[in-house]
């Protein structure tokens, strides 16, 4: 059975035909345009194929409520043109078929449950830190949603004593988004990260910040897995400072051999790659 998925971001849409195993036969992405345009991109590929049913990994924020009349719609985002967009009917009106929606980073967490890093756990996290920062979560075996869904990349933090920028997210200032994600290290050096790689001083910053937000984490959802990824942490040595700094803010408080002697095998990268999100996006599908 072919089963379509959708990795939809800001900057491209990552559209793939699988099967129910999360094996896929075929992937091509688009650039994300105004919606006709995109949605007639991703429309005509699907119809090259007999997919039974697709899924949706989406950037947000969205209305996952089932009982809301705009169920399927990405609500207030800053994408300009995609403001109470309806994505989800979009799709099941070409199609005619079941389509499952969330957010891009529950689908990311979703598909390493599923295949990769947090196969067969009940409780796992995901954690974006690029352009953005997002968190997917998956408490008890399924993926958390509530009165919206998680935006836990917007918890506040303290800043460090040393740090006097003031601050990206132009909501909060001092959430992680806005002190820890892409534009936030840009804005602070005057270079874009992947040119800051031998300064020590910027990713002991980051790991400041981001470590402080998996202890937050950590003692809210009580993750079996962390899995931490985005473009910030390509920066390899940055697992090794956000390790550390986790141990050291918890203190020894989360008396668990997780973290006191195995740490290096529960703050980890996805083990899918690249592919998380777009193998997530095929799992919505097959429980659509």
């Amino acid at each position: 059975m072919l089963i379509g998925g959708i990795e939809a971001g800001g900057t491209k849409m990552v559209c793939a035909v699988g099967d129910e195993n999360g094996n896929i036969k075929d992937r091509v992405s688009f650039p994300t345009r105004q919606p006709k345009e995109t949605f007639e991109d991703m429309i005509g590929y699907f119809r090259q194929w007999d997919i039974r049913a697709l899924g949706i990994g989406c950037f947000g924020p969205l209305d996952l409520n089932r009982q809301s009349k705009t169920y399927g719609y990405i609500t207030k985002t800053p994408k300009k043109g995609w403001e109470n967009c309806n994505i989800v009917g979009t799709f099941r009106d070409a199609f005619g078929i079941p389509v499952g929606f969330d957010t891009d980073v529950n689908g990311a967490v979703l598909g390493e449950v599923t295949w990769g890093a947090a196969k067969g756990l009940e409780n796992a996290i995901y954690i974006t830190i690029g352009t953005g920062v997002g968190v997917g979560v998956y408490l008890n075996g399924a993926l958390l949603h509530g009165l919206v869904h998680p935006e836990a990349g917007h918890i506040m933090l303290s800043r460090h004593p040393e740090d006097s920028y003031e601050g990206k997210c132009p909501f909060h200032k001092n959430c992680v988004e806005g002190l820890a994600a892409g534009p936030a290290i840009e804005a602070r050096w005057g270079k874009k990260g992947a040119e800051l790689a031998d300064r020590d001083e910027v990713w002991e910053l980051e790991a400041y910040y981001i470590a402080q937000a998996i202890m937050d984490y950590i003692l809210v959802y009580s993750p079996q897995k962390i899995i931490l990824w985005g473009g910030v942490m390509h920066q390899e040595k940055l697992f090794a400072m956000v390790r550390r700094e986790v141990k050291r803010l918890l203190n020894g408080y989360v008396s668990h051999e997780m973290i006191l002697e195995s740490i290096d095998d529960y703050i980890v990268p996805p083990a899918l790659g690249e592919d998380p999100g777009i193998k997530g996006a095929i799992r919505l599908g097959v429980l659509a």
